[in-house]
């Protein structure tokens, strides 16, 4: 494997993860001061914390709500995710950071592992926010997350976070393409309870309000509680499995209401689903929450 050079950005060193409490509600009440657009500067630092440990308690109650078997030695491939939320939150709640926390939107995720990693094992995690993008519905801030292990990454992943504001064109929407590929066929029907969120918040430290009562959820539109995207992309690699080197796709289309039935669809090219149950009148599958696919790592 060969060395990854290290980024450029000017690195704040860590002495321990932020707390995340703290700085959704620092990032709540900076929110309506802030102006989305796609050329607004950004956070140049990278957080970086030298000797990131797990705490295998929270592990075991991570892997138990996603699906993932306890208990053995390595860690989940979308763990380290966990692991560098705070970090991430503690940029995104910042002065520096354009877009509001509140109502943003996790709309994509891409994970690369290049190898196990064991869950006893302390790693240098760092976060830093690679730029703003634009979407036709907003602007969309791109935020990378990275695990280094004796000099070399062993795993990052690329997410996409949507603030929605008025745009003056279409840019970032679909354009005409070729007819898509059939969707993957069922595989299995899950019924989600409605602590889930709750389960999960207290797994992963993210306790967005709208993923924990109803009361709260409908303080930002939704009619129940909705699960964690990451969650789904979670269960859904749990039910799928993956190799210990590989790169995963997602793209979350459409919020879990909770409690909720959903479909979960895989297909033996690598494609994967979450779906809501039954059928539309022309025959085609049920509202898509979830799309993705496992691949080789570049693949």
């Amino acid at each position: 494997m060969a060395r990854t050079a290290p980024d450029a950005r000017p690195a704040v060193l860590l002495t321990r993860a932020p707390a995340l409490g703290p700085l959704l509600a620092r990032g709540a009440l900076r929110s309506p001061f802030r102006c989305p657009r796609p050329d607004a500067p950004v956070p140049h630092t990278r957080l970086v914390l030298p000797s990131a440990r797990v705490d295998l308690a929270r592990l075991a109650a991570y892997e138990r709500v996603c699906g993932f078997p306890t208990g053995a030695d390595a860690l989940p491939l979308t763990y380290p995710h966990v692991l560098g939320f705070p970090l991430a939150m503690r940029l995104m709640s910042g002065g520096g950071f354009p877009l509001p926390l509140l109502g943003l939107v996790h709309t994509s995720i891409a994970l690369t592992r290049r190898t196990a990693l064991r869950a006893t094992e302390a790693y240098e995690l760092s976060v830093h926010i690679a730029g703003l993008t634009p979407h036709r519905r907003g602007t969309e801030a791109v935020v990378v997350t990275g695990l280094r292990a004796a000099g070399e990454t062993v795993w990052e992943s690329t997410s996409t976070y949507l603030a929605r504001h008025r745009t003056a064109g279409t840019t970032g929407g679909p354009g005409r393409s070729a007819p898509e590929a059939a969707p993957p066929p069922a595989a299995a029907e899950w019924r989600l309870p409605a602590d889930l969120g709750r389960r999960y918040g207290a797994a992963s430290g993210d306790r967005n309000p709208i993923h924990l009562h109803p009361l709260t959820a409908r303080l930002f539109g939704f009619p129940r509680p909705i699960a964690h995207g990451m969650w789904t992309v979670a269960r859904c690699l749990a039910a799928h499995g993956v190799p210990e080197a590989v790169s995963v796709r997602a793209a979350f289309k459409a919020p879990v209401l909770l409690p909720g039935t959903v479909v979960y669809a895989a297909d033996e090219r690598g494609r994967f689903a979450l779906r809501a149950p039954g059928e539309a009148a022309d025959g085609a599958a049920g509202r898509v929450h979830l799309e993705g696919e496992v691949a080789a790592p570049g693949g």
